[in-house]
């Protein structure tokens, strides 16, 4: 994915990375190789989203995240708030991954959780995998059949389907019969890590 600047004049995805992945890593004292070594990002990759110069992923994205334990939008782009928010379609850079296409359109404070807010795509053409992240998944399937795998237990989904799940399980998102288009909330506790509790949303 090439990051372009928005259309609003605002940083683009690869300038807003560039700066909060540099903030995280020093605030936790790592140095490039040891992020490497982590993560399973090669070095030079690192350097160059560093610079400003590398165009991200959703994998790469995902995989800093689980690593520095720091929320996806806080390596992102954070929209200013207000009372009105409006969010255009063309106005919102597309973060690509293996098999899915995201926008991130909102990041919502709430006492101790934090929202994240996404468009996404699940493309067909190739699964979306993720070894595991802090949070919550929630996702609602707007129109599609969207096959989900968590720890090796799989549902399938249809338009106005939902499913939630504890986003530190590897999985996967397919789309057997084509895109998918759904709604994505990635949910987190105020310094959630990765080797912590359950989230209790997901406790009956």
């Amino acid at each position: 994915m090439d990051a372009l600047p928005n259309d609003d004049g605002g940083p683009s995805i690869r300038d807003m990375l560039a700066v909060n992945l540099r903030a995280a890593r020093a605030a936790r004292g790592l140095s490039l190789s040891e992020l490497s070594r982590r993560s399973g990002i090669g070095k030079a990759t690192l350097s160059q989203l560093e610079g400003g110069t590398g165009n991200p992923t959703i994998e790469t994205v995902f995989s800093l995240s689980r690593v520095l334990e720091v929320a996806i939008s806080d390596l992102l782009d954070h929209r200013p708030r207000g009372g009105l928010t409006v969010v255009r379609a063309a106005e919102v850079e597309v973060l690509r991954g293996e098999g899915v296409d995201l926008r991130p359109l909102r990041r919502i404070e709430a006492e101790n959780s934090v929202f994240e807010v996404y468009d996404q795509l699940v493309r067909g053409d190739a699964p979306q995998r993720s070894q595991g992240h802090v949070g919550v998944e929630h996702t609602v399937v707007q129109a599609g059949r969207l096959c989900v795998e968590v720890a090796g237990r799989t549902v399938e989904l249809g338009p106005g389907d939902y499913v939630a799940f504890d986003a530190r399980e590897p999985h996967r998102y397919t789309a057997p019969d084509g895109p998918v288009q759904s709604v994505l909330l990635l949910q987190y506790r105020a310094g959630e890590r990765l080797e912590g509790e359950p989230h209790p949303v997901l406790a009956d």
